[in-house]
């Protein structure tokens, strides 16, 4: 299981560009394996993305904005989701993968486990 996180590497906004670099940083901080894709220089990854972003998620007018993770073809979600996870200690349940031990994460869920 690969996460594909769908970026625009010639943004114009700023807002998009420091969103995708703390997703990306946080990735790679903790050592998590993911792919990017670059919806700006690649046709097809666009396509891709717009297509599987679920209705529910994509914006009232105009189509979903970078970044937008996915673990392979499931969608997992945009940078606000992935912020709240962050925050919230959830970030590889978010990304649907099994948080490692000694992670925060893993700590959070033995308590959650022992009550």
């Amino acid at each position: 299981m690969v996460i594909k996180v769908y970026i625009a590497s010639s943004s114009g906004s700023t807002s998009i560009k420091k969103q995708q670099q703390d997703v990306m940083g946080f990735l790679a901080a903790n050592k998590i394996v993911f792919e990017e894709c670059d919806i700006a220089a690649n046709e097809d990854n666009r396509k891709w993305m717009r297509e599987n972003v679920p209705e529910e998620a994509r914006p009232t007018t105009g189509n979903p904005l970078p970044p937008q993770i996915f673990n392979e073809s499931q969608y997992c979600g945009n940078y606000e989701a992935f912020f709240d996870a962050r925050e919230d200690n959830a970030v590889y349940a978010f990304l649907g993968l099994t948080a490692p031990p000694g992670s925060k994460e893993a700590e959070a869920l033995a308590k959650k486990a022992q009550q």
